[in-house]
Parts: C-alpha cells; structure tokens; sequence
C-alpha cells in the first residue's frame, strides 16, 4: 500500500488523515523536505497561507514540493493548498508569499471574505459523481476561502459557485470573469484538475462525504506507473447517497 504525504505545517492535516484512515489508506504527516522521497502521493491542506508558507521556508521545503510536482506525483491542495499551488495568486498581503505553482491558473488568495464570512454550500460536482457515484452535489466547507478567477487551457474545471456580479468587481478590478459570467451574477471556480495536479477551494476533510479523497487516490493510479496495484481502499464501501448530512463546526 503506498503512503499519502499530508504536508503537516499548519492547518487541517489531522483531519485529512482520519479520512484517509476511513478509506483504508495510512497518510503520513510530511514536515521536512527529505520525507518527500517516502510517499507517492501529497495533499497540501487548509490553513492559513501565510503562516504555512513561512513554515515551508524556514524548512527550506519549497524547493523539494517543486519537485515533487515536476516529477507528475499526484498533488491535492485544499483551500490554503490551492494557493500554494497556483502559478499566479492575487490579494495577498503585502510582501506577497511564495509559491510552489505548478498549476496553471490565477488565485485570489482571500476572495470570499474573513473568517465570520465562512460558509456551507451544496456544490453541483457531476464529474465526480461520474467517477465516485453518490449524488451530483457536495458539501462545500468555505473558510476564509479562495476562489480560481482563470485557468489555462490545460486545467479541467471540476465546480464552480455564483456570486453577485458585484462582489467580483470589488475583488478583480481589471480582470475578465469565467466566460458564462453575464448580468447580474459571476461565476468563480472552486475546484479543478490539471493532470497530476488536483485543488480544491473548500474543505471536503470536513464533512463526511470522502469522494474527493477517494478521487485523489484513483489519480494516484492513473499517474503511478504500476500503482494500481498499491493503494487498496479497505473497508471503503459507502452508500453515499444513503449519507447522513452531517453539519460540522467551522475553524481553522
């Protein structure tokens, strides 16, 4: 069985790993450059961006994730994740912050608000119940959130979420909007794929759906030569549509 690397810094990495432990999968936490090379796969969790990219610089880490992208090893970012591994990030604070890139799109680091604005929401995701099962909607956990403003022609769009026409104005002076934006409403992305590269907005570790997680591991098989054979969900068979909705407190 290979091991799922969760970057273990700041932020929600526990709460990753339990569901990973659900799926059967072990995840280790991964806090020092040279733990890389033990895991065949990442996830990059929410927390505060910032504060995590100080950490992963005072661990000298940034230059070992950048690798470890470029090798095509299966990469999640979820909320602050997203931020670390877009190429372009907008609304940071001054000074800006180092990122790991790799995947080609432009993030605004804190698009929905501060922490009182964070907020539930039943996403349409018809691409991962293709792939997963369960129902076309999920859960989506905002904290403190990002959004996606463009994606290349190489990044897949997995969900997105309307705002008031407005809201983006305020928050993307001089940047066009999603091509279906029109009228009074604009569209954000909050979750995409490029490749080995998987992100999210929103935080699926918080709720009790774990398709996203078990969508993560099915890349791991598609990018790993040979793997389909070494990440095995035990005990992973879930009626999804028979999930009790479970409401989770929100933080950090």
């Amino acid at each position: 069985m290979a091991l799922v690397g969760v970057l273990a810094l700041q932020g929600s990495y526990n709460e990753h790993i339990a569901v990973l432990r659900r799926l059967g999968v072990k995840g280790v936490e991964i806090k020092k450059p040279e733990q890389l090379e033990t895991v065949a796969s990442l996830i990059i969790p929410g927390g505060e961006s910032t504060t995590m990219a100080k950490l992963a610089e005072f661990h000298n880490l940034f230059p070992a994730l950048r690798e470890f992208v470029k090798m095509g090893k299966p990469v999640w970012g979820t909320c602050a994740g997203l931020i670390f591994l877009a190429n372009r990030a907008t609304g940071q604070k001054i000074g800006g912050q180092e990122l790991v890139g790799g995947l080609d799109c432009m993030v605004h680091r804190n698009f929905f608000g501060s922490q009182i604005q964070s907020f539930e929401t039943e996403l349409s995701v018809p691409e991962l119940a293709s792939k997963e099962g369960g129902p076309e909607v999920f859960r989506g956990v905002f904290i403190r959130a990002p959004a996606i403003l463009e994606v290349g022609p190489q990044v897949e769009v997995l969900a997105d979420y309307t705002v008031p026409a407005n809201k983006w104005r305020d928050s993307n002076p001089g940047v066009e909007g999603h091509e279906e934006n029109s009228g009074s409403e604009k569209k954000v992305i909050v979750a995409v794929r490029q490749g080995n590269l998987l992100a999210t907005a929103f935080h699926p570790e918080l709720t009790a759906d774990t398709r996203w997680h078990s969508y993560f591991l099915k890349m791991a098989t598609e990018t790993e030569e040979g793997a389909s054979s070494s990440i095995v969900a035990v005990g992973a068979d879930l009626d999804l549509n028979q999930q009790t909705k479970i409401d989770l407190p929100v933080f950090l």
